[in-house]
């Protein structure tokens, strides 16, 4: 029985947000693998805030998606038929498989995925390429300490809810930023931080000066603009700012640099951008310490998971931009 591969391909590169006109849905006979392939039936997409940069041209950390292009996308699914030595009929796989229902790959950089120790969205969230970006960024880049303080911006999102708990295990007080009072008690309530600022609603300055009275020992910035910009004034002697995203200039024409960056050299601080493909070759170690912490309760994971098809994609990258998402956003094309 022959099947039909619906697909979401990048047809313009948006100015400011995206919109329909930027997207095109394609159908497309699905292929058959040949020797050292399998085939993917795709059942979840991971909906990340990096894909709007991914679709913008020019020098990046990664290749931009080119017009025409299957937009890029991390998912999880099954393998449905093989000719590939090391992945069986039925094997659960996490991959970049893109926003379609099926996808061919010869398994480079596929990792094989167990549904019985986590749901599959997990493997795309804190099992996955969130949980590792909040892992080594905080870690490795943000290098806590007990009693230090952690402030992380986005905190209810994919990454910063991570973030938030890892610290807590490593013994810090953590304050999160984020948007709006049920985000803000989730924060304090589900993942034990010790204290969140409503940035909607609160002055942040005036909230940090309360929350951090001897100052931000670590920032972990998924935001950007206004909200690094008051960290910024905020910084303990020797801070370490993590820069993983700027989520609140993605879509921006104009994206705003810090205005406070003088305060790094007062502070003798740093600032440093953080890419989690830089860390492949320790995927397996921090995959590992997390599902750890996971299965003794120290690590909670949370998954906004929408389901749909292929073409709810669109309306569904939206809603990080608009601010509706608490934890990972997930889109569910299949069971």
């Amino acid at each position: 029985m022959s099947r039909t591969n619906h697909q979401v391909r990048l047809a313009a590169r948006p100015v400011g947000e995206p919109r329909s006109t930027d997207w095109k849905h394609v159908e497309e006979p699905v292929g058959q693998p040949g020797d050292g392939e399998f085939l993917v039936q795709v059942l979840c997409l991971s909906i990340d805030p990096a894909m709007r940069g991914w679709m913008n041209a020019g020098r990046s950390y990664i290749r931009p998606v080119e017009i025409g292009e299957v937009m890029r996308a991390g998912a999880v699914g099954r393998v449905i038929a093989s000719q590939h030595s090391g992945f069986a009929v039925g094997d659960h796989v996490s991959g970049s498989f893109g926003v379609q229902e099926y996808c061919l790959s010869d398994g480079r950089d596929v990792i094989k995925v167990d549904p019985a120790a986590a749901p599959l969205a997990t493997y795309l969230g804190t099992l996955g390429m969130s949980g590792l970006t909040a892992y080594f960024g905080l870690i490795d880049i943000g290098r806590p300490e007990p009693g230090q303080t952690v402030v992380v911006s986005g905190a209810a999102g994919a990454v910063g809810s991570v973030v938030g708990q890892i610290a807590k295990i490593m013994g810090c007080r953590v304050i999160g930023i984020a948007g709006g009072e049920a985000k803000c008690r989730l924060l304090v309530d589900e993942f034990g931080f010790d204290a969140a600022i409503d940035y909607q609603n609160e002055d942040i300055r005036k909230a940090l000066r309360t929350h951090a009275p001897d100052g931000v020992d670590v920032y972990f910035d998924n935001v950007g603009g206004d909200v690094l910009d008051a960290v910024l004034l905020r910084l303990a002697r020797g801070a370490r700012v993590v820069v993983c995203g700027a989520i609140s200039q993605y879509n921006s024409v104009k994206p705003q640099g810090p205005a406070n960056y003088l305060s790094l050299l007062v502070n003798r601080a740093t600032m440093t951008g953080m890419v989690v493909f830089d860390y492949a070759d320790r995927y397996a170690e921090g995959i590992a310490r997390m599902a750890t912490w996971r299965k003794e309760g120290r690590l909670k994971s949370l998954e906004d998971v929408v389901s749909g098809d292929v073409a709810a994609f669109p309306d569904t990258l939206m809603r990080l931009f608009r601010g509706e998402n608490r934890g990972k956003l997930v889109l569910k094309i299949a069971d």
